[in-house]
């Protein structure tokens, strides 16, 4: 009998918490926030469902704290790799032969111990290990994992819609799994992520080979006891931590990779799709490539936006998490006649924002993931400070002793091609390119071309005819657009995540795009009166 889900109700977004002073969650939240900073687990690699220590050890720490070291994890390599391949493999034609409504259970049933007493766990893992605030961790590791996993499930009970049979044959379409495993390559910055590349491609039959950023270990470890904790069998996803290339390449060179899913940056996913591109003619199947990658996300301001509305979405698109989301704001342009009263409202706002150690509530802001992002985006504002083109209006907080603490930066750009304003910094640095007022048109084909990326992107404006144009304008330039909202914060079921060109593949999260990635359709045919003569009727005699 073939696995034909019956198509469920979309599901209700999972309620966001609000951690205020005298609510229940926060209390657990500290509890347990007090607790896991002194675990220290040793994180292992999951394969075919056992633990395996194997490789040289590395510390896990917080970025906000880099003396505290939350865990150590192992550098798999190559050869737990090639464990967790054959792991996999193994466990394939079982998994494979489950029904839909199987599995479905065990990652709905994630979903619920996620929203009830996992919750404060993983979002505590997230806090510590990322650097992440409660409202931050909350609307990720909780929100919208739990929102990933039971939409999920609801989106792939509604693919199979059956194909016409006429009379006399029945015509059915399956959805199979890919033949082979796939390869889950997941970013630090979001845990909901992490959690959803290897379990939307589990979901639908397949296994995978889980390679979380080594900065994201500590949230992947408890992300992965979820799992299996829900009921995931052993094989079906495999965890190897450490460095990416060693990992990567063995997948690469598996005749049975079938399919790669990933986040993370533009030159990793391009230089994975390359190397599957030169082995193509050794795989038994074609695979299929899922990428989300980069962005330098715009937000455009017509000359009728609301100054303050502006104001609070530069600042909360930019600065929130420190500006580590692919969608966060990194270059605006704001009409000359709006800019005194735009910088002046942000400049408030800046000065306002408090930055520290995340498990202290009243912080805003935590650190950035590391000593290389802090160096990176800190040789940053030192070129932008020494710039002619470049005014840095406010750039507070920079800092490095405790914590690898970037401050919010602010910086007016007059040159319009500047780099600032085309490549990705992945920090809370925002520039600013002041047009004028009668060049809308034109500073609409700069925000088109200036930068490689069309992920995300906002448009301001109370004239709804500007709007529209603007929007119209701007069709390729992001495939998230908003307007009169900052250029973040897209949830599941309401608006599908991804952007194209160098961006990613646009194969929305969340959605049905993306699990139709993870199947490999079959039709099956019954011809229920078969002929029992080889001629046809016109070949008869005059």
């Amino acid at each position: 009998m073939l696995d034909i889900p019956a198509p469920k109700a979309l599901p209700e977004n999972e309620p966001v918490l609000s951690y205020a002073p005298g609510t229940p969650e926060r209390a657990k939240l500290k509890e347990t926030l007090g607790a896991m900073a002194r675990e220290r687990p040793d994180i292992p690699h999951v394969v075919g469902g056992k633990e395996l220590r194997e490789g040289a050890p590395f510390d896990v720490k917080a970025p906000h704290d880099h003396a505290l070291v939350l865990g150590t994890a192992h550098d798999g390599g190559k050869a737990v790799a090639e464990k967790a391949i054959a792991a996999s493999l193994a466990a394939a034609p079982g998994w494979a032969s489950t029904t839909f409504d199987e599995r479905a259970r065990i990652f709905l049933r994630a979903a619920d111990l996620l929203a009830g007493p996992w919750r404060a766990r993983l979002n505590a893992a997230t806090m510590l290990g990322q650097s992440k605030t409660a409202h931050q961790a909350e609307i990720d590791a909780a929100c919208e994992l739990v929102d990933f996993l039971r939409f999920n499930v609801a989106f792939a009970s509604r693919l199979t819609e059956q194909p016409l049979s006429v009379p006399g044959t029945l015509n059915n379409l399956e959805l199979r799994p890919l033949e082979g495993f796939v390869l889950a390559v997941t970013p630090f910055n979001f845990t909901a992520i992490a959690g959803n590349l290897p379990s939307v491609c589990a979901l639908m039959g397949n296994v995978v080979v889980w390679k979380p950023a080594e900065s994201q270990a500590l949230a992947a470890y408890h992300t992965m006891k979820l799992f299996e904790a829900a009921g995931v069998p052993p094989g079906v996803i495999n965890v190897v931590h450490g460095h990416g290339a060693p990992i990567a390449d063995s997948c690469l060179a598996s005749r049975d990779l079938a399919g790669i899913h990933f986040t993370g940056s533009t030159t990793v996913f391009q230089a994975l799709w390359r190397g599957v591109g030169e082995r193509i003619a050794s795989y038994r199947t074609y695979p299929r490539i899922v990428g989300e990658t980069g962005g330098k996300d715009f937000v455009f301001a017509h000359p009728s936006s609301d100054v303050d509305a502006l104001a609070v979405a530069l600042v909360r698109g930019a600065y929130e998490f420190q500006g580590q989301k692919c969608s966060a704001a990194s270059r605006a342009y704001v009409p000359r006649s709006l800019w005194p009263k735009v910088r002046d409202r942000m400049v408030g706002h800046i000065e306002a924002i408090t930055m520290g150690d995340v498990t202290d509530f009243r912080n805003f802001m935590g650190a950035v993931i590391d000593e290389r992002a802090w160096t990176r985006l800190a040789g940053w504002r030192d070129r932008l400070k020494a710039d002619a083109k470049a005014n840095v209006v406010t750039d507070k907080g920079w800092s490095r002793e405790k914590g690898w603490f970037a401050g919010p930066t602010l910086v007016e750009v007059l040159d319009p091609s500047h780099p600032v304003l085309h490549e990705e910094l992945f920090g809370p640095i925002l520039a600013v390119h002041v047009y004028d007022d009668g060049k809308v048109e034109e500073t609409l084909e700069l925000v088109d071309r200036t930068s490689p990326y069309a992920l995300t992107g906002a448009v301001f404006g109370e004239d709804r005819i500007a709007v529209a144009h603007a929007v119209k304008r701007l069709r390729q330039a992001a495939g998230n657009l908003y307007v009169n909202d900052k250029p973040t914060g897209a949830v599941v079921g309401q608006q599908p995540f991804g952007g194209a060109r160098a961006s990613g593949t646009n194969d929305k999260a969340g959605s049905a795009y993306n699990l139709l990635r993870w199947a490999s359709p079959r039709t099956l045919k019954e011809t229920l009166v078969p002929p029992t003569s080889v001629p046809y009727p016109f070949m008869g005699a005059e």
